[in-house]
């Protein structure tokens, strides 16, 4: 029976024909095994996971180990997109119990949904140590038959210690007040003995994109003007965008380099890390005015609408890392790389040695089988740039001809929140109305689609129909955040009043109300063994440090107490994080530099819509430096923003009104002055 038929996941789609009998997650799916008195298999991956398609295509596209699944287990299997919060119980369950997790998820659950044996990829036979994924069914289904009680022993400790986790982690934090100067340097200090000098980033391979933390540094810069810091957000994002980790042809990032020096990504492109990066980038370019950061910038905004728009607005959530290699083949980064061949089969001989020579593509090749990421290892300098653009459109334009990676079409909230600030804040500082065009319709269709009358907002939705799973505190954030970006930017008011209705829900339903901790899941949504709460940042910033961001910036746009309270308890966890573990709380660290500014509440009052000398006074408040600042734009006598109340123009002429701490300066009129205002 095909019970994934329908569903909004391109994911569980890709395994609706499989001869597995596959459940979505559903009380139902449970139920059924409580009834047939056998384990549950959740299966746990995403549409653009390299090793989600191949334990697909060697275990469960086989009718064998198929048959033997159907006949032993219920199989459940979840988008961890759709349902981050069941991926994120059992994920802990996982790390817990082997120190290592990754998708596919592999887990084992009673009835009741506890679990009792883990793993991530199994392969079809032993390898490497791993034992195949056949002898863990037959080891898994005899401990159910044979030895049930010690099952049951196991699962029951697991809860127990999940939930005592849950205990330790939730007492005490944010009771110590949000990180001062003495936690943002240990943070600072701890990023710099991590930093790798040579080529950027923290850590060694993998190296993944330090979205979060490159904002931190910004604002960090911004704030106290720490060259330390600037420098290692600079050359992180010159070697990022010098690496095969950037598609150096068509714009955008991929999730991750497997190598320290940035040049052989994991090819799958994520909607999440090119809305942080376009927004990293551009804010890097408004700090410096650096040529190559404006480029990026731009360059992954274009991506993002250009590749990923939907025909709703919204954006979808993925590039798969795999496409057809021309032989009916699936490979990884079959679409990307290139062999000296290659290229002179599109460019000719002569071009091609310079094409070469330009993007690093050896006769031995970078990636795998001769092939080559195409990189930028030499100077721009030594290169003629008018060929070296027609080198480039002519790549384009052949690998357009190759056959597509598959995209993940579902449009995730809290992924376009992330995509309608990045392409608002890129539109307005680049003059690029189209994006900020592209970012209205993503919001809209937000409000639209996923929003239901009680501000309710839905994760997910594909092809205009909504899905059925309840939005996590990811979403109500970085959508909030989203439409903050767009109030600022649009000067239209409408979008600051929907990041309160979203921010309401998280004072209502995801904080604890005795010590402002907040829950991944509303504390109405479905209960699982245990109610998931992370505020350490990962691909993504956590539900946790977003609230806070979004919290701050809404109260400095509104003068509400209730939300300025909640953000400053929220970062009391990274008070305590901040300084152990900084490049996991980023955007904790990001949102304390802003309450240390303030954040600084800028007011343009407008003589008329869009004149000349309002609009340059918009733009150079939003091109401000200041940590987190916000802006209010309108007309004089404007009721869109509470920060435009009583502020008059100057002589007739539009005026901006910046004020932090309780305090305001001199209204200004001349935008240099306020340039000067905001970077000080």
């Amino acid at each position: 029976m095909n019970r994934l038929a329908g569903v909004t996941s391109p994911y569980l789609l890709q395994h609706a024909d499989n001869p597995v009998d596959w459940w979505p997650w559903s009380p139902e799916a449970f139920e059924e095994a409580r009834r047939r008195d056998v384990p549950v298999l959740l299966s746990v991956g995403y549409s653009a996971c390299h090793w989600c398609h191949v334990m697909a295509h060697e275990s469960f596209e086989d009718d064998v180990t198929a048959a033997y699944l159907n006949e032993h287990f219920v199989s459940v299997k979840v988008d961890r997109e759709e349902r981050p919060d069941v991926d994120a119980v059992y994920m802990e369950a996982v790390q817990a119990a082997t120190g290592q997790g990754g998708w596919p998820m592999t887990v084992f659950l009673t009835p009741d949904a506890e679990p009792f044996y883990f793993g991530t990829y199994f392969p079809p036979a032993p390898r490497s140590g791993m034992p195949s994924f056949r002898q863990v069914l037959e080891g898994v289904r005899a401990a159910w038959t044979g030895r049930r009680d010690e099952v049951a022993e196991v699962a029951g400790k697991i809860v127990r210690d999940l939930s005592q986790r849950e205990i330790d982690f939730g007492t005490g934090n944010g009771g110590g007040g949000a990180p001062g100067e003495p936690e943002i340097g240990q943070a600072l200090l701890g990023l710099t003995r991590e930093y790798d000098p040579q080529r950027g980033g923290f850590g060694g391979a993998p190296k993944f994109p330090p979205s979060m933390v490159l904002e931190f540094l910004l604002r960090h810069h911004a704030r106290t003007g720490a060259e330390g810091a600037l420098q290692m957000a600079q050359d992180t994002c010159e070697r990022m965008a010098r690496g095969g980790i950037y598609d150096q042809l068509g714009g955008g990032f991929a999730r991750y380099s497997v190598d320290r020096d940035w040049i052989v990504p994991h090819f799958e492109k994520m909607l999440y890390d090119n809305a942080l990066l376009c927004r990293v980038y551009a804010h890097l370019w408004r700090a410096t005015g650096s040529e190559p950061a404006r480029r990026v910038a731009l360059e992954t905004a274009d991506f993002l609408v250009r590749e990923l728009r939907t025909n709703e607005g919204g954006f979808a959530s993925a590039l798969d890392a795999d496409s057809d290699d021309g032989t009916g083949r699936h490979v990884e980064g079959a679409y990307y790389a290139w062999t000296p061949g290659q290229l002179a089969e599109v460019l000719g001989e002569d071009d091609a040695r310079i094409a070469a020579h330009y993007f690093g593509v050896t006769e031995d090749g970078t990636f795998e089988h001769g092939a080559s990421v195409l990189q930028l290892p030499q100077q721009d300098s030594v290169f003629d740039a008018e060929k070296v653009e027609s080198i480039r459109r002519r790549l384009l334009a052949a690998r357009g001809e190759r056959p597509a990676p598959g995209r993940d079409d579902k449009v995730v909230a809290a992924w376009n929140g992330l995509a309608v600030a990045a392409l608002a804040e890129t539109g307005a500082y680049f003059d690029r109305p189209d994006l900020v065009e592209a970012a209205v319709g993503a919001a809209d269709l937000l409000v639209r689609l996923h929003l239901d009358e009680q501000a309710r907002l839905a994760r997910t939705s594909r092809d205009g129909h909504v899905g059925t799973h309840a939005g996590v505190l990811e979403d109500y954030a970085d959508v909030a955040e989203g439409f903050l970006a767009l109030a600022s930017v649009t000067g239209e008011g409408v979008w600051l009043e929907f990041a309160g209705f979203l921010l309401d829900h998280v004072l209502a339903r995801f904080t604890d109300p005795e010590t402002g901790a907040l829950y991944d899941t509303a504390s109405d949504a479905e209960q699982l063994i245990r109610r998931p709460q992370d505020p350490t940042d990962n691909a993504t910033p956590s539900g946790w440090t977003a609230a806070a961001g979004a919290l701050l910036g809404y109260a400095a746009q509104t003068g509400s107490a209730p939300h300025r309270t909640a953000a400053e308890r929220a970062l009391g966890v990274v008070k305590k994080l901040g300084p152990r573990v900084p490049r996991f709380v980023g955007w904790g660290l990001a949102v304390a530099e802003a309450l240390l500014d303030g954040p600084r509440e800028v007011a343009v009052v407008a003589s008329a819509p869009a004149d000349k000398a309002s609009t340059a006074l918009h733009r150079t408040a939003l091109l401000g430096t200041a940590p987190g600042a916000v802006v209010a734009y309108g007309v004089a006598g404007s009721e869109e923003f509470p920060l435009l109340a009583d502020r008059p123009l100057v002589d007739g002429r539009p005026a901006a009104y910046v004020c932090r701490h309780f305090t305001c300066d001199a209204p200004v009129t001349d935008p240099k002055r306020l340039r000067d205002t905001l970077s000080g």
